[in-house]
């Protein structure tokens, strides 16, 4: 009997070992993705030029940083020849990109074990993700992955890990309601909304993955083989587009909006805006490339025109497609849908209801009808606005105004005219720079010495608020923020000294995220009173979102229970 039970559970186990060898065979099998097959690949082996600290040339490209401090980066060929100067050119400034990134990982998923497992994750669920990419640019991501550093090997091969990186923004807008995209907000003008009646767009891109990702900024201009040349606003190591105009007068902008959990890889939605920037000439021509394309995430794409001297928005999820026309002579964006077909949605209400989507919509209406009309020094005031709906003092950094004082950069842009202003660091408020497109494009191809390639005389002034004592207050605000955050990770070990604390609340007294930070260390060290008094402080300020404002609740539930009973 005891054998045949033997026999039993030892076949069992054979199964259950055959199964998990099986399925491990499988899943390292499914996560292998080829690499392009590059016919000529001697480009590679061309010779990179350093004339200074701050420039270099190749045969198909050059980077620079511009006295503004913006880099700027020229690149041309098919696919892989863009790929391959573009690796070339600005491998350091990859690393440090790359270094950035993965920091900002590090400090959201300390757990190295849990960051193992996220790694073999997101390599199982991206395995289609090269099939939603066109070979154009996956050879264009090849090139640039030829030069990536050999640190993060351990993440994964580099043109997996390059090619897994133009999806981040995905999955994680996709997997955390708050992710690195926090708010963005995009308008546009045109017709009597103008100052010269020609269609103008601006936006903020409110992307956040640490200070130091925003360091780097790269104006990007892209003579591709196919297709039309265009700009970007970028980062070393990134084909896709963020905020983008083709020669055509086409400009693209991105807005996350609420999602859910996607179940396969499908098309990042930068590589789609960078389709339409490369290959759209008017709005029928880009609605069109955004039908043929399926997308990981919910998203909004702010599309501006000038040959139709219009703007709308195609707002797109992995399984359905609307387009919006404002039928005015303006258009405002923010991070929820606006068309008949997602607009009365579950899902959008609950978004419009809990997150700063709406609030941020309403103050841009109010900032628009301050002028009658928008012109490029209007919309960069516009962008620079800290203050909450009726001019309230909502806090420095908070979500819920147009400049959040985190933004990858801001940007606008005059498509008819080719003209395109970029946020100088930091964030949107460093000085507006203005690159000519018809300029760049004709004169400044090939470059043999350093030389400004801005229009000067028409850059927009750094805001005054970096010269005031706000701004030194919320840099203060900043460092003090890491450091009682840091504090509280590691209860027990160094107390708060309570000048900080006193420095702290002075930095930036308005906000409510000030006294949720000192909440959280006081409830860290047990001391549920003071983290008590702090959350419901918090409570009286404007509080970015519903979810936010309810975890300061359920915290302060908390420390009630622990209060004696006169609280």
């Amino acid at each position: 009997m005891l054998k045949k039970i033997f026999r039993i559970v030892f076949r069992s186990f054979l199964v259950f070992l055959v199964l998990i060898l099986g399925f491990a065979v499988y899943f390292i099998i499914a996560i292998q993705i080829p690499e392009p097959k590059i016919a000529d690949n001697s480009i590679i082996k061309q010779e990179r030029v350093q004339h200074s600290e701050t420039f270099y040339t190749v045969s198909n490209g050059w980077l620079k940083q511009s006295e503004s401090g913006l880099w700027e980066l020229y690149v041309s060929g098919n696919g892989f020849e863009r790929g391959a100067a573009n690796g070339h050119l600005t491998k350091e400034l990859a690393q440090f990109q790359e270094d950035a990134f993965i920091h900002q990982i590090q400090v959201l998923i300390p757990d190295l074990n849990y960051l193992k497992f996220l790694k073999f994750f997101v390599a199982y669920f991206n395995r289609h993700l090269p099939d939603n990419i066109t070979d154009e640019y996956k050879e264009e991501i090849y090139g640039i992955s030829r030069f990536a550093s050999d640190k993060y090997d351990f993440v994964g091969p580099k043109y997996h890990r390059i090619l897994n990186y133009h999806g981040a923004h995905d999955i994680g807008h996709a997997l955390q309601d708050k992710n690195m995209t926090v708010g963005c907000t995009s308008f546009g003008v045109w017709n009597d909304r103008s100052a010269d009646g020609e269609l103008l767009i601006a936006r903020n891109f409110d992307f956040f993955s640490g200070d130091e990702f925003a360091i780097n900024k790269i104006v990007q201009f892209t003579h591709p083989k196919q297709g039309y040349k265009f700009a970007t606003i970028t980062w070393a190591g990134f084909i896709g587009a963020a905020s983008g105009m083709n020669e055509k007068g086409i400009t693209v902008t991105i807005n996350a909006a609420k999602s859910q959990i996607p179940t396969d890889a499908a098309t990042p939605i930068a590589l789609l805006a960078r389709e339409i920037l490369q290959y759209a000439r008017n709005i029928y021509e880009a609605v069109a490339i955004c039908k043929k394309r399926n997308v990981f995430v919910s998203e909004s794409i702010l599309i501006g025109s000038a040959a139709d001297n219009n703007a709308i928005i195609v707002e797109k999820t992995p399984t359905a497609m609307d387009v919006y026309d404002a039928k005015s002579n303006e258009i405002l964006c923010s991070n929820h849908y606006q068309g008949k077909e997602f607009s009365n949605e579950l899902s959008n209400l609950k978004n419009l209801n809990e997150s700063s989507s709406l609030y941020r919509k309403i103050r841009l209406k109010q900032l628009l009808s301050q002028k009658n009309k928008i012109d490029h020094l209007s919309a960069a005031k516009i962008l620079r606005d800290q203050r909450g709906i009726n001019d309230k003092n909502i806090g420095l950094g908070n979500e819920k105004a147009m400049n959040q004082l985190i933004a990858h950069h801001g940007v606008i842009f005059k498509p008819k005219q080719g003209l395109m202003w970029v946020s100088a660091n930091p964030y949107q408020c460093g000085k507006f720079v203005c690159y000519d497109l018809n300029k760049v494009f004709k004169n400044y191809s090939s470059l043999e010495e350093e030389e400004e390639i801005t229009t000067d005389s028409l850059t927009i002034p750094a805001d005054d608020f970096l010269k005031t004592e706000a701004y030194r207050q919320f840099v203060q605000f900043k460092n003090l923020k890491n450091y009682i955050q840091f504090l509280t990770k590691a209860p027990g070990y160094i107390f708060l000294d309570g000048k900080f604390e006193a420095a702290f609340l002075e930095s930036n007294p308005q906000s409510y995220y000030t006294y949720q930070v000192l909440g959280d260390y006081y409830r860290s060290v047990y001391n549920y009173e003071t983290a008590f008094n702090y959350y419901k402080m918090a409570l009286t300020k404007e509080i970015a979102s519903v979810k936010e404002e309810n975890q300061i609740k359920k915290d302060m539930m908390i420390c009630f229970k622990h209060l004696k009973p006169r609280f």
